[in-house]
């Protein structure tokens, strides 16, 4: 019995026309009647009363049209069982993390875990936001790290993608400093920088970008202002750092990749204090059960969280 045989049945069952049915299963019609004709023989009854027009289906017809429209939906479901069963005997953590993360923050958070609970072999997979979320909602990846708000809902519904609180960052305006270490640009009215005639440039993210989706969230107002003006956009907070560190302008940073560069005076804060941004650094994962070792780093994330909770 060949699988085809029963596509070929359920054209004829819909079109009660040999001729059509055929057409559509792109066949001659005396292919196409030896086709249903050895689906009968195989079976041992006839599907098909063939001294009607249109066509009509015997009672074993209409059994197998409800019968073969089940099959061949459980045989279309097989590739993604089988790969659930395999996931599920993997010990392999598949991660997504957006870039601004996966530099600094992860491998610190990770050897913290580590300290804690065995964690194994994780694949990673690291892109913008918009992309992260894809994997998760087409189950290429079990977690997800990336910054969140709670004023600014993203792609990942709660109730079917609960997360945890890991960590907490900030996102502020920075650029590099000019003349007596001082910024060259400040924003909002922050007092001593340098105020050169004009808008101040500013380093923005595209639609893509997840740090982007929080800047338009929580500070539109700022950003339309008529001091600040885009003259360079790009997905990733690590090209808007090496622009801000070229003097190009002003970016809005996560404090926890440009730490290093704040102490050593390489950026400087661009803003009042009002103008930053608390974020959450948050663990999201599928409202699934999931394999025993995604479980158990699930708990471990969790328990290394005190007071954090599940969302």
């Amino acid at each position: 019995m060949n699988l085809s045989w029963l596509e070929d049945f359920l054209a004829l069952a819909a079109s009660g026309n040999f001729s059509r049915a055929a057409e559509a299963r792109h066949m001659t019609q005396p292919a196409f009647s030896r086709r249903i004709r050895a689906l009968e023989d195989w079976l041992g009854v006839m599907l098909v009363d063939r001294g009607t027009h249109p066509a009509t289906l015997t009672e074993a017809g209409e059994w197998l049209r409800t019968a073969a429209r089940e099959l061949l939906a459980r045989v279309d479901r097989l590739p993604d069982e089988a790969r659930a069963v395999a996931a599920a005997h993997s010990a392999t953590l598949r991660f997504a993390a957006t870039h601004a993360l996966s530099l600094n923050f992860l491998p610190q958070w990770l050897r913290g875990l580590e300290s804690r609970t065995p964690v194994g072999p994780i694949q990673l997979a690291s892109d913008v936001l918009q992309q992260c979320e894809t994997w998760m909602q087409n189950g290429r990846a079990q977690f997800l790290l990336c910054h969140a708000h709670p004023d600014v809902p993203g792609r990942l519904a709660p109730q079917d993608y609960p997360s945890v609180q890991v960590s907490r960052d900030e996102l502020l305006p920075v650029c590099a400093p000019g003349r007596a270490g001082r910024p060259r640009w400040m924003l909002g009215g922050g007092g001593r920088g340098a105020r050169p005639k004009g808008p101040v440039p500013v380093l923005a993210y595209s639609a893509e970008s997840g740090l982007g989706r929080l800047l338009r969230g929580l500070c539109a107002e700022a950003l339309a202002q008529g001091e600040a003006e885009p003259v360079f956009t790009a997905h990733l907070a690590t090209v808007l750092k090496s622009m801000a560190l070229d003097g190009r302008g002003v970016a809005w940073l996560p404090r926890s990749l440009i730490e290093d560069e704040l102490a050593a005076g390489r950026l400087r804060e661009a803003g009042p204090q009002r103008l930053r941004i608390p974020l959450e650094i948050r663990l999201y994962r599928r409202a699934a059960p999931d394999t025993a070792t995604a479980e158990a780093f699930w708990k471990a994330a969790g328990a290394a969280s005190p007071g954090a909770k599940g969302r």
